[in-house]
């Protein structure tokens, strides 16, 4: 599995000039502040959090490089709320449901959760909710094989409803006890379609009292702050307990999780660091602020924090 530096040197190759000079031999002073300033903004780190990263590193001055750097540390580390869930913790059975927008990722997101949920002695069962695509489908399809892991799906243009009320039964069926849905895509300015995930939900209800019990919004990486539009509009439809980061390796607009726990209260469970199967992992908030700052987090690929 790609470490975390290796996954974020593009963030890292934008920050890494006005990190070094910060937090450097001597510490800040006004003009490499105002430096660090910018960078953090243009790798989509919010304008709140680089104001308050600002202050706290001119009230950090006197205590040199390593007040600075631990100072910076710290803040970025606070934004990042910790990750709570726990696979062997977790009801059972238990379903997932992951939404998103279009070109998320929430097809491999899925199979991959699904690999993770195996590691860790769950027995997936994958759901093809996204009945708009024939693609979306066969894609999961190819996936569950793969995996060695059963599928249900339904007719293209069906009823998504009626598909995750099969699936919860198939769990029960099946001896299975982690169903996890594939949602379609939808922009999240489609009323239509967002009423149709609510419709989901009550059906995927009435057959697993409780269910959803996580819903994870899938994000890409490249959207950076765009991403927390559309994360934002769907915590009002479904309230969201989790994010999935997909593409992070490919992304210089990293600074944006950040914000998933400072303007939406959620945590950041799991990140996409390459494109291998395995490449999916839990979210280290240490490791993750570490890479950003020096790349100390290179080869940290566990979870916790």
């Amino acid at each position: 599995m790609a470490g975390w530096a290796a996954a974020l040197r593009r963030t890292r190759a934008a920050l890494a000039g006005a990190f070094a000079r910060a937090l450097g031999r001597g510490g800040p002073d006004e003009d490499t502040v105002e430096a660090l300033e910018v960078a953090l903004l243009g790798a989509d780190v919010s304008a709140v959090l680089v104001d308050e990263l600002v202050d706290r590193l001119r009230d950090e001055r006197t205590r040199g490089a390593e007040g600075a750097r631990a100072a910076v540390a710290d803040v970025l580390a606070a934004a990042l709320p910790e990750p709570s869930f726990d696979w062997a913790a977790a009801p059972r059975p238990m379903a997932l449901l992951v939404v998103g927008v279009n070109g998320s990722g929430k097809t491999t997101t899925c199979a991959k959760l699904a690999r993770a949920a195996a590691a860790a002695g769950r027995r997936p069962l994958l759901a093809a909710a996204d009945t708009y695509r024939a693609a979306g489908a066969e894609q999961l399809a190819l996936w569950a094989e793969r995996l060695d892991c059963p599928v249900v799906a339904g007719r293209t243009g069906g009823d998504a409803a009626a598909v995750v009320f099969d699936a919860a039964a198939a769990v029960e069926a099946r001896d299975r006890d982690a169903l996890l849905v594939d949602t379609a895509g939808r922009m999240h300015t489609r009323e239509p379609l967002m009423r149709e995930l609510e419709k989901l939900q009550r059906a995927l209800a009435k057959r697993m009292p409780g269910a959803p019990h996580e819903t994870w919004i899938a994000l890409d990486a490249a959207m950076g702050q765009n991403a927390i539009a559309q994360a934002r509009f769907f915590h009002r439809v479904t309230p969201l307990t989790g994010a999935v980061v997909t593409k992070l390796d490919g992304s210089a607009r990293a600074g944006f999780l950040f914000s998933i726990g400072r303007e939406l209260g959620i945590p950041v469970c799991y990140a996409g660091l390459g494109e291998g199967p395995d490449d999916l992992a839990p979210f280290d908030r240490t490791a993750f602020v570490q890479a950003l700052l020096d790349g100390e987090g290179e080869g940290r690929s566990d979870g916790g924090g």
